[in-house]
């Protein structure tokens, strides 16, 4: 069973920066993808960050420029840098993994972006 645990959010000034980690249980080398979803209350989710197996990353127009998603293979670990954080930014945050035979969350982490 699949197991993706988030870690790294809090509460941080506008202008700040987190990192934020997401450990699966086992290789991360079985998804062909992992990405970084958040979620607002009453809003729909949004994608934020993708990356492939192959090393191919995207991004939200949003926050281009000021995250970057990255991976440690040798640890199970995707992480997502996010510099010059704004309030708009404030969410829980989710990892998503996907292998052909399922997709997989973790259960998220709250990033609050605020003075």
């Amino acid at each position: 069973q699949v197991q993706l645990v988030e870690s790294g959010g809090g509460l941080v000034q506008p202008g700040g920066s987190l990192r934020l980690s997401c450990a699966a249980s086992g290789s991360i080398l079985r998804f062909y993808i992992m990405r970084w979803y958040r979620q607002v209350p009453g809003q729909q989710r949004e994608l934020v960050a993708g990356m492939t197996n192959g090393g191919s990353k995207s991004y939200a127009d949003s926050v281009k420029g000021r995250f970057t998603i990255s991976r440690d293979n040798a640890k199970n670990t995707v992480y997502l840098q996010m510099n010059d954080l704004k309030p708009e930014d404030t969410a829980v945050y989710r990892c998503n993994a996907a292998t052909t035979g399922g997709v997989y969350w973790g259960q998220g982490t709250q990033v609050t972006v605020s003075s």
